[in-house]
């Protein structure tokens, strides 16, 4: 059975009709770059796939059975969506790690959170940094160690190192290439012709809202 399923799905908002009648099949451990310009409706159908909106026509099916039937928030633990524009709340980069254990009634794991930060060249000292005083690439880099802290079964991800430096890009892309090969599934917006055929088992472009014929990789 495929993981995630898209069956003739359309979104139209203001009249405007963004996505247009898309299919397609994600099965666990995937690894896809969803590539296109800008407009095409990526962003859009990142959102689609973890229920952030819903489709004006069409079904999606998350392990068979219909995405609109499922509980949104424990969708959300098992399909997290990393934004190109990266939130952060409270006052603290602590606040913000902390968020994904309160959500779950979890103890706060500081020794796993440290860890993380280490991965993603920040040291301990970041947890007491103010959300305001960060540059873009420290807050796209929060944003997906927040998410990171309990491994979804899907990782929606949309543009999140286009803020960053070369080195940090590869970071972040070694710790989602360790994270696919432990069997989670990546879909991938990129704009980066390298870094979307690096590791990526299949492309899949968009344009005007419609997939093109899908490319494998690997």
């Amino acid at each position: 059975m495929e993981q995630l399923t898209f069956r003739d799905v359309s979104y139209r908002q203001g009249g405007k009709e963004i996505l247009k009648g898309v299919s397609a099949q994600f099965s666990a451990g995937d690894f896809v770059s969803i590539v296109g310009p800008s407009g095409s409706g990526k962003s859009t159908f990142l959102r689609l796939c973890c229920h952030l909106i819903s489709p004006t026509e069409g079904k999606i099916f998350f392990h068979g059975k219909d995405m609109l039937q499922e509980d949104p928030i424990g969708l959300r633990k098992k399909i997290s969506y990393c934004f190109q524009e990266p939130v952060l709340w409270g006052n603290t980069v602590e606040d913000n790690v902390a968020f994904p254990y309160r959500v779950r009634d979890r103890k706060i794991d500081r020794e796993k959170i440290v860890s993380l930060l280490a991965r993603f060249n920040l040291d301990e000292s970041y947890l007491s940094h103010e959300v305001k005083g960060l540059s873009g690439g420290e807050k796209q880099r929060i944003s997906l160690i927040r998410t990171l802290l309990f491994e979804p079964e899907i990782l929606l991800l949309d543009e999140v190192t286009s803020a960053l430096d070369a080195e940090n890009t590869e970071l972040i892309e070694k710790e989602i290439l360790r994270l696919n090969r432990k069997g989670v599934t990546v879909l991938w917006v990129t704009h980066n012709t390298a870094q979307s055929r690096k590791y990526a088992s299949r492309l899949l472009p968009l344009e005007n809202g419609r997939i093109q014929s899908s490319e494998e990789i690997k």
